[in-house]
């Protein structure tokens, strides 16, 4: 756990009591800070009681000489309607901070990496992470990855942060000066937190904030046009290195893919690295970004090309983000439930044929737009959760045979039954939800996990073991 004696002895407020919010509870509080905490809920009110973590109701308490509240990022302070404690801190001029904040006022030695984009920022995070372990330097990863920032062990200079940054994080960040850092894409979300597309924008960009002494390199993919736009702002505004990523091309100094081929201009003349198209864990043009971010930020920390291939070789793929669960009489069971949109959804899509798509759960308001040229090479689809009526009527109109299952299990079923009927080469049962979970389970890892479970169970039944 981070030290964070830099603060003993004043006063902070740590609103929101989840993972990271009783974590820099209980940090502050070992370090002898003055802390009043808080959550609106029972569950984290008992969750810091039970952790020892005395409580303060920041509702109505006098913050009179609080320095900062730290705020869960999941609380609004903005849009669309500030959580009162936000609120209270705001009028009193008190500080906003996130966890990560915290982490960069107390340790600023090592190497940091981050990492954000509407999509794709978890696989690049964990790629990351092990192709800097790979080399032996000691290497932490968290953030918005799920592991709270101060949970990590405190590095020197040889060691490297690597972090995975959400918006919400970005807004709370204002020491954030990444030594290396990646946007990978934007696409419309979490629009009501921000105040819409100009505002989401404009949290991204705080990713590349100057860091007091640090050379910094900001990266950026084009093949959106906001980041396109971004990084035209950059190349005038910014004080570090700037390099642009692209899958459609190789950008003019930049590191992009031709004919499937990773290839790095920085240096020069054009120098082909790698063929993507022979990674396993890294299908579809959407894991070739992840790769590209993975190598330039693995380049910005000094690593080695000979490292950057073997731990693009021997990433084993993250959970939940097209995850081969397992092969059974011929047919491929692959886990997408990260696939909480359309947009996220049809990265997968685009990888597999033929397709036994289950879909559903609870629908963003966009629903399936944008998916319409994308469902040709799916044979069948099952549909569960809250969406069904309605994406039932979507594939209807696109002419795509569907059943209604409702549950996870039942859907597994129907698929692997009218995939082994199919007679096709290598059918594959594809779990890209297009939808959030909170309809039937908790979050996409329950319901990932769900869908693993179901497959365990035929599997068992057909008699192939475990």
């Amino acid at each position: 756990m981070i030290d964070l004696g830099i603060l003993k002895g004043r006063k902070v407020a740590v609103m929101g009591l989840a993972r990271s919010g009783l974590t820099a509870a209980r940090s502050l509080l070992d370090a002898g800070a003055d802390l009043l905490a808080w959550d609106d809920g029972a569950a984290g009110r008992k969750a810091a009681t039970d952790a020892g973590i005395p409580l303060t109701d920041l509702n109505s308490a006098d913050l009179t000489g609080v320095e900062a509240l730290v705020l869960s990022p999941g609380i609004p302070h903005t849009y669309p309607q500030p959580n009162n404690v936000a609120a209270r801190a705001k009028a009193a001029g008190i500080p906003l901070v996130s966890d990560v904040e915290l982490l960069f006022r107390a340790v600023p030695a090592p190497f940091y990496v981050g990492i954000t984009g509407t999509n794709g920022k978890s696989t690049t995070t964990a790629l990351t992470a092990h192709i800097f372990a790979g080399t032996g330097r000691p290497t932490q990863i968290g953030g918005n990855f799920g592991i709270p920032a101060l949970s990590f062990d405190k590095l020197g200079k040889d060691g490297v942060y690597v972090l995975e940054m959400s918006s919400y994080q970005l807004e709370l960040t204002p020491s954030l000066g990444f030594d290396a850092a990646v946007l990978l894409n934007i696409t419309p979300d979490h629009l009501d937190r921000h105040g819409g597309m100009e505002g989401y924008i404009a949290a991204k960009k705080r990713m590349f904030q100057k860091g007091d002494g640090r050379t910094q390199v900001a990266i950026i993919s084009i093949d959106d046009e906001p980041c396109r736009r971004m990084a035209d702002e950059l190349e005038r505004d910014f004080d570090g290195r700037v390099i642009r990523l692209s899958v459609e091309g190789v950008p003019p100094g930049g590191i992009g893919v031709e004919k499937g081929v990773l290839v790095d201009a920085t240096e020069g003349a054009p120098h082909p690295f790698t063929d993507l198209t022979t990674l396993p864990t890294l299908p579809g043009q959407h894991n070739w970004q992840n790769a590209l971010a993975a190598y330039a930020l693995a380049r910005a920390g000094g690593l080695t090309h000979a490292d950057i291939l073997d731990g693009l070789r021997t990433f084993p793929g993250l959970a939940h983000r097209q995850q081969q669960v397992a092969t059974l009489d011929g047919v491929r069971f692959i886990n997408d439930s990260k696939a909480t949109n359309a947009d996220a959804a049809a990265k997968a899509l685009v990888c597999y044929r033929p397709i036994y798509w289950i879909l559903g759960g609870k629908a963003k308001d966009t629903g399936l737009a944008g998916l319409e040229d994308l469902v040709g090479d799916v044979r069948h689809a099952f549909l569960i959760g809250d969406a069904t009526e309605a994406f039932a009527g979507w594939l209807a109109d696109k002419g795509v045979p569907h059943t209604r299952c409702g549950v996870m299990e039942k859907a597994v079923e129907a698929a692997f039954a009218a995939a082994k009927a199919d007679g096709a080469t290598a059918p594959v049962v594809l779990l890209s939800p297009a939808c959030a979970s909170f309809d039937q389970y908790p979050n996409f890892e329950v319901r990932g996990d769900a869908f693993v479970a179901a497959v365990r169970s035929l599997t068992a039944a057909e008699g192939h073991g475990a």
